[in-house]
């Protein structure tokens, strides 16, 4: 893996569908965060020391939603890039500077999501 890899924080509840987007990015040579919801991501974006490109996360997510967790992560970092991912691609409202990809989603489409919103 590349010193330069970028560093992606994936929020799904459904492990086999995380760790299945884990092993993609990680093929893609993204170094790669999981939370299980929004408490564990809510955790690991309070911790200043751990860089993060972009937060990837499901909308439908138990307690608190994709859609608040965002929220809460750009109080905590204002300039984080965020994709949702979800099985209503085409109805869902996210603000203007967040992004989403529909369910399911190929490899391809998600690497060059990705890399279209980090730049990588």
């Amino acid at each position: 893996m590349s010193a330069t890899a970028s560093t992606i924080l994936v929020v799904e509840d459904d492990a086999i569908v995380r760790m299945l987007i884990v092993d993609v990015l990680e093929e893609l040579e993204f170094k790669v965060l999981e939370a299980d919801g929004s408490e564990q991501a809510l955790e690991v974006l309070k911790d200043v020391n751990q860089h993060i490109d972009l937060m990837m996360t499901d909308v439908g997510l138990p307690i608190m939603d994709g859609r608040q967790l965002a929220s809460e992560a750009r109080i905590l970092r204002p300039a984080l890039p965020i994709l949702f991912a979800s099985g209503y691609a085409e109805t869902i409202e996210v603000p203007a500077d967040m992004h989403v990809i529909g369910k399911p989603f190929s490899i391809d489409q998600l690497r060059d999501k990705v890399k279209g919103i980090i730049g990588a």
